[in-house]
């Protein structure tokens, strides 16, 4: 019932999981083939060590626990078992994962004179999208505090009514709330975009149940209908993309149901973390126009020069490709539409070292 594979020499692993009729099950085999690495993350993780974990029993924050972990539960209670499976599997505390998973819904409810600066700052990723005569590409930048490496895995799932996917999962979190795709043929990248605490709805729905769910829609407008339906607390931005109609949808959303769907066409469209086309107030993020104002100056034509894009260390503050000591570049994942694959590229994406690649038609 599971499998695992190793690339030589990379860190990557990706384990084989199901068929599992419960969610519960699933979650425990993943919690227990990657306990020492969810064990690890947790004890890295200086925000749910020093912020977290501190106030999460505390009067102000433990309403608000309740609040996501019900409402998340209700909407979802296949993935909440799965979350417990895999806290169980990993042999971690329920409440540790309930804090990984929700990070990004509490941090900003946090009291003011606890918080790290920039602790609710944008995990920064960079895409380059484009769907032209020529060429159909989403490549993707997969950015993350520099704690991250080395605790990400691959999940390769089969569902019990024969639906595969394979995602990028952050160690202990839902797959994936970075990148994944599913055997109907949909893809997803996703950037995180930071609105302003007045445009945060409290208790909604966090982003890796989304995006869990994303994993399991049947066409794009499927994929859209379960963006909508999510009474989201914080607010994302997800690439869409289906092989089969050879369509890519950049959709931004925020709390109190506000959606933007912006046709991918042959203009190439670069998308950090800022809210491009839905009207939101927001935190200026000084790496994200910083980013953008370069990729607008590059070349963007070819494949080749999508990669080079991603992989530009021009600007010494704030450079495309990241290397620390903040902020890393886990990998690039490249869905090249016509090819119809799916690659993760580590290492800088100019030098094309690909690691995985995967078919995206069964």
């Amino acid at each position: 019932m599971g499998s695992s594979t190793r690339t030589i020499g990379k860190m990557l692993e990706m384990f084989e999981v199901g068929p599992c009729n419960e969610a519960y099950k699933m979650g425990f085999m993943i919690g227990q083939r990657f306990s020492q690495m969810i064990k690890s993350r947790l004890s890295k993780d200086l925000i749910l060590q020093n912020q977290l974990l501190p106030f999460a029993l505390s009067a102000e924050l433990q309403p608000l626990i309740t609040a996501l972990s019900n409402t998340n539960k209700n909407k979802f209670p296949r993935y909440w078992d799965e979350l417990l499976g895999t806290a169980e599997g990993s042999g971690v505390p329920v409440l540790h994962l309930i804090l990984l998973n929700f990070r990004k819904e509490i941090l900003p409810f946090l009291p003011s004179e606890v918080k790290i600066p920039d602790s609710d700052a944008p995990d920064d990723c960079s895409d380059v999208l484009v769907a032209s005569d020529c060429m159909a590409l989403v490549v993707h930048n997969e950015d993350a505090n520099i704690a991250l490496v080395g605790h990400t895995y691959l999940i390769k799932a089969t569902l019990s009514d024969g639906l595969t996917f394979t995602a990028y999962t952050y160690a202990g979190e839902l797959p994936s709330c970075a990148f994944g795709f599913n055997s109907n043929g949909i893809a997803f990248t996703l950037d995180s975009v930071p609105p302003l605490q007045e445009e945060i709805m409290a208790g909604g729905i966090g982003r890796n149940f989304i995006s869990r769910d994303l994993l399991e829609a049947t066409s794009l407008d499927d994929a859209l209908h379960r963006i909508r339906s999510a009474e989201v607390s914080v607010g994302h931005s997800y690439n869409l993309v289906d092989i089969g109609t050879r369509k890519i949808l950049n959709v931004e959303t925020a709390s109190r149901n506000r959606v933007s769907v912006h046709i991918v066409g042959e203009t190439p469209f670069f998308h950090a973390n800022m809210y491009l086309h839905l009207q939101v107030k927001q935190v200026q993020d000084e790496n994200s126009i910083s980013r953008k104002k370069r990729a607008d100056q590059l070349p963007k034509q070819s494949k080749t020069d999508f990669l080079r894009v991603l992989g530009d260390t021009e600007d010494e503050k704030f450079p495309i490709y990241m290397k620390g000591p903040t902020l890393y570049t886990l990998c690039t994942a490249v869905i090249d539409l016509d090819e119809q694959t799916v690659s993760i590229i580590q290492g800088n994406p100019g030098n094309r070292e690909v690691c995985h690649i995967f078919p995206m038609t069964s």
